[in-house]
């Protein structure tokens, strides 16, 4: 901790932890989210490189609690039920973390902001697509949408959430599903952005320390989908979402 106040400062150091208490406390109630609040918040004092490490560490914990919610044998179901997604969003995810060095921050902002700003304001609208479950076309198509945005930014939550609720899946298997496909995706990213050098010492500490914070959002944010109407919660969310979204265009856009 004080390696990053000396590095950051206290107020920085603060405000990061605020930023993953906010984002625990969503992803808890809605299922995702997180890699989308952290990127948005940390990119307002972080060049987005050391936003992208800040948020991996957190997401791969707290995708983990979310997975392993109602045990390992439903866990298991997801990833069975979903392994086409998996694995076309893992190779492509893979490939596309290594381009995160050579492209210039504002693309790379405007890359992650302009998706979320589109699938937040559909859904405020009101518009939901809707595909059968077997068509394995879309779920190829979405999951290669989805690794190119997680490989990036570290945000997959967007086109998987759509096309979770596109094929209309129930609430309790949706947030299961979410956390099997963003779990085994924050492992895979790990894997990549030691190979990119995102992760590295001088951004590890941030990316640990956040998990704290962000830990124990999720733990409330259960607590709140478990007792308060989801419908009104997700709706607060996509307003949140969107405004991160527009901010990261904001920032891409004027720098």
């Amino acid at each position: 901790m004080e390696y990053l106040i000396s590095d950051l400062g206290l107020y920085a150091v603060s405000y990061a932890f605020a930023i993953a208490l906010l984002a625990g406390v969503v992803k808890g109630i809605v299922g995702f989210a997180m890699p989308m609040i952290l990127i948005s918040g940390l990119t307002l004092f972080l060049p987005p490189e050391i936003a992208l490490a800040g948020l991996i560490m957190p997401t791969l914990v707290t995708n983990t609690m979310q997975a392993l919610r109602q045990g390992f044998s439903a866990a298991w179901s997801a990833i069975k039920r979903f392994r086409i997604f998996l694995l076309v969003g893992a190779v492509v995810l893979l490939s596309s973390a290594q381009l995160v060095k050579i492209l210039p921050p504002d693309m790379l902002l405007l890359g992650i902001g302009i998706p979320i700003t589109l699938f937040a304001g559909v859904q405020v609208l009101g518009w939901r697509p809707h595909f059968d479950k077997s068509n394995r076309w879309a779920e190829t198509i979405v999951a290669i949408v989805a690794g190119i945005s997680g490989g990036l930014s570290g945000v997959w939550g967007p086109p998987t959430v759509a096309y979770l609720t596109a094929i209309n899946t129930p609430k309790e298997e949706q947030m299961r599903a979410q956390g099997v496909v963003y779990g085994l995706g924050a492992v895979l990213l790990v894997i990549a952005h030691v190979k990119s050098g995102v992760i590295r010492t001088e951004t590890l500490p941030l990316s640990i320390a956040l998990v704290v914070p962000a830990v124990i959002g999720t733990w409330l944010g259960f607590k709140i989908q478990d007792r308060v109407d989801q419908a009104t919660f997700r709706k607060v969310t996509l307003l949140v979402v969107l405004i991160a979204g527009v901010n990261l265009v904001r920032r891409g856009l004027l720098g």
